[in-house]
């Protein structure tokens, strides 16, 4: 299994160094040194959430590349039943037909891996969960999505074991529908599926918040 990593190194230390223009604070600090100590906090983070969209785009184009080499799918028959024509990459009973998986992280908790054979190809993502209410929004929101998996076609109703969601293209896919059309589908999904699970993130924190003022007030 090939595996492609895609975030960029960052130094660190210098980054903190580059950001640095004021000089070395003393214990006697002003006014004038905080206001520096919040633009260089604020320009830290700013560069931050650069390189957090550097690599998010990097690892979309990527696996954007890769889905463009593999959608090369074609009608293929069963070797083993007569008149049958099966996901080989789901039934794996003829080694010579599958090619070697491809494995693209952006980090330990998102990572793509991409399975191809000869008339199909499955896509497994992982979605990054930083702690346990995202953990919690995300198994929801994906188990509504595969309840529905007939509506999106390409779309698998049970994840491949150690993924969050999985789809699947036949050759019957790329016959009906148009290959880039495809491909950015699966890339604007893995764009969308953060920003869903951030919204409603955010919701529950609002409603949680305000709940617990209006159970407070009592107390006052």
């Amino acid at each position: 299994m090939r595996t492609l990593a895609t975030t960029p190194r960052w130094n660190v230390t210098a980054s903190l160094k580059s950001l640095y223009h004021t000089p070395s604070l003393t214990n006697n600090t002003t006014d004038d040194d905080d206001d520096g100590d919040c633009a260089v906090l604020g320009s830290f983070q700013i560069a931050t959430r650069r390189n957090m969209s550097n690599t998010l785009r990097l690892y979309l184009a990527c696996i954007r590349n890769t889905l463009d080499a593999a959608l090369c799918l074609q009608n293929f028959p069963c070797q083993e039943v007569e008149r049958h024509n099966k996901p080989e990459v789901e039934l794996k009973t003829s080694p010579e037909l599958l090619l070697n998986p491809i494995l693209i992280c952006r980090n330990e908790a998102e990572k793509c891996l991409i399975e191809t054979s000869i008339n199909s190809l499955r896509i497994s993502l992982k979605v990054k969960q930083a702690d346990e209410l995202e953990n919690i929004l995300t198994k929801k929101f994906l188990r509504f999505l595969s309840m529905r998996a007939e509506a999106f076609q390409v779309l698998r109703r049970k994840p491949v074991q150690g993924y969050d969601i999985s789809f699947l293209i036949t050759n019957y896919h790329c016959e009906e529908m148009q290959k880039h059309k495809l491909i950015d589908f699966i890339v604007q999904f893995m764009e969308d599926i953060d920003k869903e699970i951030s919204e409603l993130k955010m919701s529950v924190n609002t409603r949680g918040r305000l709940v617990a003022t209006e159970f407070l007030k009592q107390f006052v």
